[in-house]
């Protein structure tokens, strides 16, 4: 059973996450709470699995409450964020002080699709519970009880890692569930005379993707935007594919470019990570290197198995760092990856391929 603490100043919608949660039977709401100050005492109390939480409340809001929490009762926290621009950099910086993902309060649009949403998302990250635990433990100095595991996931002992050889001026990053985080971490190693371009595919809302790209654009060495059709790959440079579009690589004339399209149309991620990651392969061959970062589901395997055939090569994010192991572990599965590395030596692992 998944034990929730749902925290909100709204009664409607501390009630309705109630109920569309305990849709599923392994799902129960052990506790709710209406502003910060109430979330963390009862966040002592309960010790539930995951925390769903407001942003905007009174007495303390969502990035206080979250900041405290983290030193005392540290748990896997899902954002219920406003489909608005001061609702996506706030959410975004909840990230950056450790909750792990985030779901749009869009319920008027579609309930039942929120409710799905929501309840996977909370599964997902019910599984973190143990990890956030001894991460923050570890970051506060805080002993560790002697029942608790001490050790993480690893990589598979069998897999056969490959070297990445280059050099390649082209980087490809499909990422998910936990990814402004991890792509911060990557993109902020960077220095800015770095020879290559990135192309970013993060499932993303529309609304989020301007502010992601802004935020890393203000932290990073190297410049990043939010993608445009047409955009020249320029080295040193990062483009994020707008939220509810898709982006790939197409050639014009004898150059390649960034192509932001609404097709395909049908796609079930959008940006789809398999579109991008094949048209690189595709285009680009050798001179593309794929990044699968942490995410949900099994996006960008397809594409990716393309870009390996092409001559491209594959990082995979480690299962220990993911925030949830979907993306990465499909590829692991499928033998594509070259190299299964720690979301902390993906940088540099990056620097050194691009450099040959």
């Amino acid at each position: 059973m998944i034990r929730v603490l749902v925290v909100d100043d709204s009664t409607f919608m501390r009630n309705a996450i109630t109920a569309l949660l305990e849709q599923d039977p392994e799902i129960k709401v052990a506790g709710t709470a209406k502003d910060g100050l109430e979330a963390l005492k009862k966040a002592e109390e309960l010790d539930a699995d995951v925390m769903t939480l407001d942003v905007e409340m009174p007495r303390l809001d969502g990035l206080g409450t979250l900041q405290r929490l983290m030193k005392v009762t540290p748990m896997p926290v899902l954002m219920i964020s406003s489909l608005t621009e001061s609702g996506a950099e706030s959410t975004l910086k909840a990230m950056e002080y450790g909750a792990l993902d985030f779901i749009p309060k869009n319920m008027s649009n579609d309930r039942d699709a929120f409710g799905a949403e929501l309840r996977r998302k909370v599964t997902a990250l019910a599984r973190r519970k143990t990890i956030i635990r001894l991460k923050y433990r570890r970051i506060n100095n805080i002993p560790m009880p002697a029942a608790m595991p001490r050790t993480q996931p690893q990589q598979p002992a069998d897999y056969v890692q490959t070297p990445c050889l280059g050099p390649r001026d082209l980087v490809v990053i499909g990422v998910s569930t936990g990814g402004p985080p991890v792509v911060q971490k990557i993109l902020s190693a960077l220095p800015p005379d770095i020879p290559a371009c990135f192309l970013i595919a993060q499932h993303m809302p529309a609304a989020f993707t301007g502010p992601f790209a802004k935020r890393l654009d203000s932290v990073c060495r190297i410049g990043v935007t939010e993608a445009q059709d047409g955009d020249r790959l320029k080295n040193g440079h990062a483009y994020v594919c707008p939220g509810g579009r898709h982006i790939s690589v197409r050639m014009r004339g004898p150059l390649p470019e960034v192509a932001v399209t609404e097709e395909p149309r049908d796609a079930l991620y959008k940006p789809t990570v398999n579109l991008l990651m094949e048209s690189a392969g595709k285009l680009m061959g050798r001179r593309t290197l794929g990044v699968m970062l942490t995410g949900m589901g099994s996006d960008g395997c397809e594409g990716a198995r393309v870009l390996r055939e092409k001559g491209g090569c594959l990082i995979a994010q480690n299962e220990a760092s993911c925030v949830v192991y979907g993306m990465p572990k499909a590829v692991v599965d499928a033998k594509l990856a070259n190299q299964i590395l720690d979301a902390d030596d993906i940088a540099q692992a990056i620097m050194t391929i691009i450099r040959g």
